[in-house]
């Protein structure tokens, strides 16, 4: 990306500015990204920050597909999609970009299983339907009489191209204004001084320093790292883990059955293990199933090989008895593409001002992995008007309940958000 042609500190001491930038985000991931977009969008003069190159798979927002579903099992989260598919249109529409692909959307498993109960009911399109033997080609097989449930939504479900949605919003925000710089790794945010208006100072390891307004931190599995450094006694309990999205090949003959054109479904199968896919798209003659989870990693230096824990047998046995007439998984799965998960203990997001000395002056965006990248258009205008505001205006207005997201829920810790 482009940054603007003048340095944007000369440009603020032009302009009279007390900072270099209104708001600063740190991270360029998906969440970063959109941040920065809706914080430009609002006339803010934003400054984007990536420690890697654009668009690097090191984290967790790149790749080909992320699933986009209605149905959820917590309540906070219907809301955010809603809002989220929203504003994923408006971004199309502004862009030129086509990133969403609609599909189904197919929620299997136990009848037992709770959360896929509530998922179901989440999602106001969604229909139980008896016998899928007669949809897609007889793809799935499952379990005979009244222990399983299935229900599809006509059109709950869908696929994102995320690298290519990461690039969408990064070009939005250039359009806007906002400055970007790749190569910038942060490693320290501090209180600016007071007798030059406070806000914050951000500073790089390369030495360098930008005075923002606000600060926003979406940095995904370095997430605990940064926010250690910058407030020594808060302690995210964020865990990265590492997760390998595997692809499967389709049997001869079976490929149209299983393609998006076809209106092959996203599906989430619960149970043990946790089974999730999309109907073929990105790679041809393949498709993409896989679970939900992996081992605990440090972001710096994971085993880039291995999910960990035997997955790879666990998901080809789950294609075994749901798919086998479609989907070969002799010699186990064609491509493996390493990625990382960031999760809570509760597996729900972390959305809050940082609170103690830095009051509502930095925001902090985290513990997305597993299910939040469908949900980002919506997270990062909340993130931005946080930074801008002080409140999260667009959330009280979509009905979004941010209650269980704020840093204060976990135990033993010592700063409370900056708005109790």
């Amino acid at each position: 990306m482009a940054a603007a042609n003048a340095g944007p500190e000369a440009e603020a001491a032009a302009a009279g500015h007390r900072f270099d930038f209104d708001v600063i985000v740190v991270g360029a991931g998906i969440m970063g990204s959109c941040t920065a977009h809706a914080a430009a969008a609002r006339g803010a003069r934003v400054l984007l920050l990536e420690r890697f190159d654009l668009l690097h798979h090191l984290g967790s927002s790149h790749g080909e597909s992320r699933t986009i579903r209605d149905a959820y099992p917590k309540a906070q989260y219907p809301p955010m999609v809603r809002l989220a598919r929203r504003l994923w249109a408006e971004a199309e529409a502004e862009s030129g970009y086509s990133v969403l692909t609609p599909a189904p959307q197919l929620s299997m498993g136990p009848r037992s299983n709770a959360s896929l109960l509530a998922a179901i009911r989440s999602d106001p399109g969604a229909e139980e339907e008896a016998d899928l033997a007669r949809r897609w080609g007889g793809a799935f097989r499952v379990p005979d009489g009244d222990g399983w449930v299935t229900a599809v939504s006509e059109r709950g479900g869908g696929v994102l191209n995320a690298t290519k949605a990461v690039a969408m919003f990064q070009a939005l925000a250039v359009k806007k204004g906002a400055v970007i710089r790749d190569k910038t790794e942060v490693v320290g945010v501090r209180k600016g001084p007071e007798e030059e208006g406070g806000g914050v100072v951000v500073t790089t390891s390369a030495g360098t320093e930008f005075h923002g307004g606000k600060c926003v931190v979406t940095v995904g599995a370095w997430a605990s790292k940064l926010v250690r450094s910058i407030a020594g006694g808060l302690e995210l309990p964020i865990q990265p883990l590492h997760t390998m999205v595997l692809y499967w090949r389709i049997k001869p003959g079976r490929e149209r059955d299983l393609a998006a054109e076809s209106a092959f479904p996203t599906f989430s199968s619960y149970g043990d293990p946790h089974v999730y896919g999309t109907p073929s798209l990105e790679l041809p003659g393949l498709i993409k199933i896989n679970y939900d989870g992996g081992p605990p990693c440090d972001p710096d230096g994971r085993d880039w090989a291995h999910g960990g824990g035997g997955v790879e047998e666990r998901v080809a046995r789950w294609i075994e008895e749901f798919l086998p007439d479609h989907v070969d998984t002799a010699g186990g799965p064609v491509s493996r593409v390493s990625c990382m998960y960031s999760m809570t203990p509760d597996k729900d997001f972390v959305i809050d001002f940082l609170g103690g000395e830095f009051g509502n002056d930095v925001v902090v965006g985290a513990g997305f992995s597993g299910h939040g990248f469908k949900m980002a258009p919506a997270v990062g205008r909340i993130l931005a008007e946080m930074a801008i505001y002080g409140e999260e205006r667009t959330a009280t207005e979509a009905g979004v309940e941010l209650g269980s997201f704020r840093i204060n829920r976990f135990e033993g810790n010592p700063l409370g958000n900056g708005k109790n």
